[in-house]
């Protein structure tokens, strides 16, 4: 049964042309939106809104990669997908398009809103990414963008696992080991707990 029955989906603008330039987010401040089991969006806080450029009657109810930035390989979205339909939360780096064409880096927390033991959504809750990641992340995910180029998402996902092999971390610790280099994993989460409290 949908959670959102008066949700009225509606298909996402054009994306407009990338342009090299980047936002940096504000240190304190969170980007939070909630979207359907089928990722259209229910809700979108006001650092959202500004950050993207687009304000709500432009967001609710469109699919939530209607800030999906190319440069993002596909991979990374099916990996976020497969866990949080298992009931799972996951992190992770993500480069996003705004509705001027710039871009802006962000580290995702996503997660399963639940009613009655049942998964009717999903969370989303970003910071800024920390600077010092940016470099290695934005090289990792030109690999895999090249690889699915060139062998679709097999080759992406083979060299995803090959990359972390040799770290011998799993795609989590990887996630936090970057993170924890410079903020501390532990007050990041308790951050996007309070936001709820």
């Amino acid at each position: 049964m949908d959670y959102y029955p008066n949700l009225k989906r509606r298909q996402a603008p054009p994306r407009p042309n990338p342009i090299n330039e980047e936002i940096i987010l504000n240190k304190k401040d969170f980007i939070v939106s909630r979207s359907d089991l089928k990722g259209y969006i229910t809700y979108a806080n006001d650092y959202f809104k500004e950050i993207c450029l687009y304000n709500t009657d432009e967001l609710i109810g469109v699919n939530h990669n209607i800030i999906r930035h190319p440069d993002m390989p596909r991979i990374a979205f099916k990996l976020l997908w497969d866990r949080i339909k298992a009931g799972e939360k996951v992190f992770a780096f993500v480069k996003n398009l705004r509705k001027d064409g710039r871009f802006y880096w962000v580290l995702a927390e996503v997660e399963p809103a639940k009613k009655n033991g049942k998964i009717v959504g999903y969370y989303s809750f970003r910071v800024r990414a920390p600077r010092f990641a940016l470099k290695e992340i934005s090289e990792v995910y030109k690999q895999l963008l090249e690889a699915e180029k060139n062998g679709g998402m097999k080759a992406s996902q083979d060299l995803l696992n090959s990359y972390l092999s040799k770290k011998k971390l799993t795609y989590d610790q990887y996630v936090q080991k970057t993170f924890k280099r410079g903020f501390g994993f532990g007050g990041f989460l308790r951050g996007f707990k309070n936001i709820f409290n």
